[in-house]
């Protein structure tokens, strides 16, 4: 009789080797599709993040249009194969293993911003910058975007998040969002108020659905105005945050009750440091690569901050920057 234990290892091996198969057989008939250059076996994806940390993804995939990243998904669908959709890589945290499925980068058509016929609104793809969609809007004089002019990823993950900044939040400018099923068999259209919105969230992050482009709806000012109120804005994120180090913006989102940086900061844990990360001393709601820092110093940080905080306050800070292939909680002794 076969002892439990050697069991569930031989079962955890075979997992292990079926999801490799499974890569494997998916970035097969993805090649049929996507060019070889665009397709990236073992790629660092501290190449691919605003951390500058991560270990190599089993395939980096670059897709350039609708159709394109249809066929990916739809390749991954049929053969089970782990995948994540991956944008300016702002807020991720990707473990020194890597990650062992195929990461899709939107590129190409995705990066495009364009007026549309309601002259107070604009569509922008997935993985067009904030900051060249703020650039766009204050030069033909629509507002309301200022807020998310210096935030640094993209709106896909903007919209997938509810990202926001001084005040303002992504869901209050979409007015639809175009989506694609996460298998990649269908596409639709959803007004901005069936989004799900709420603080750093929305329904896309439940749903499994692709972000492709987002209909923003602004308001008319001048541009000068305008780009006087996003200077003002970027002064202020350039004095208070640590814009000179590598990290993945806010650590940690604002509690029920009171804001996370203001926590850190009461229990004493500005400059907290492990290996290469660290607690910014410029802000306390960064944690920062300070040099050299690998995944594994980054949670422990985040581990310490949240303990601390949580004996200080009795508040429980959850994670705001994504955890890819790596946990806050310990692993356990081999």
């Amino acid at each position: 009789m076969t002892d439990k234990k050697t069991k569930e290892t031989r079962e955890n091996i075979s997992d292990n080797k079926t999801g490799r198969d499974r890569v494997k057989a998916a970035a097969a008939r993805i090649a049929d599709s996507i060019p070889e250059d665009r397709c990236l076996k073992d790629e660092p994806m501290s190449k691919h993040t605003s951390f500058r940390i991560g270990g190599p993804a089993a395939l980096f995939v670059q897709v350039f249009t609708e159709d394109e990243l249809a066929a990916v998904l739809q390749a991954c669908a049929t053969e089970n194969a782990e995948h994540i959709i991956v944008g300016n890589g702002t807020n991720f945290l990707v473990a020194d293993e890597g990650y062992p499925g195929i990461m899709i980068h939107l590129a190409g058509d995705f990066e495009t911003v364009e007026e549309t016929d309601d002259a107070c609104c604009v569509r922008a793809g997935a993985a067009k910058l904030l900051s060249g969609i703020s650039a766009f809007l204050t030069e033909r004089g629509l507002a309301g975007f200022e807020f998310a002019s210096g935030i640094p990823g993209s709106l896909g993950g903007a919209v997938f998040m509810n990202a926001g900044a001084y005040g303002g939040e992504i869901g209050d400018l979409v007015e639809s969002v175009r989506l694609m099923k996460g298998d990649g068999s269908s596409i639709t259209e959803l007004p901005g108020s069936e989004m799900g919105f709420a603080y750093r969230h929305s329904s896309v992050e439940d749903s499994g659905m692709i972000v492709l482009s987002a209909v923003l709806r602004l308001i008319p000012d001048a541009p000068d105005a305008i780009a006087a109120r996003v200077a003002e804005l970027q002064a202020k994120r350039n004095a208070k945050q640590p814009v000179n180090y590598p990290s993945a913006g806010s650590t940690f989102k604002r509690p029920a009750n009171g804001f996370a940086a203001a926590l850190i900061d009461e229990a004493g844990l500005k400059g907290y440091r492990v290996g290469g990360a660290m607690v910014s001393e410029k802000h306390a709601g960064f944690v920062i690569n300070a040099g050299g820092a690998t995944a594994e110093d980054v949670l422990a940080v985040m581990r310490h901050v949240r303990d601390k905080v949580m004996q200080k306050s009795g508040i429980e800070l959850e994670p705001e920057v994504r955890l890819i292939n790596c946990s806050l909680q310990l692993k356990p002794e081999a």
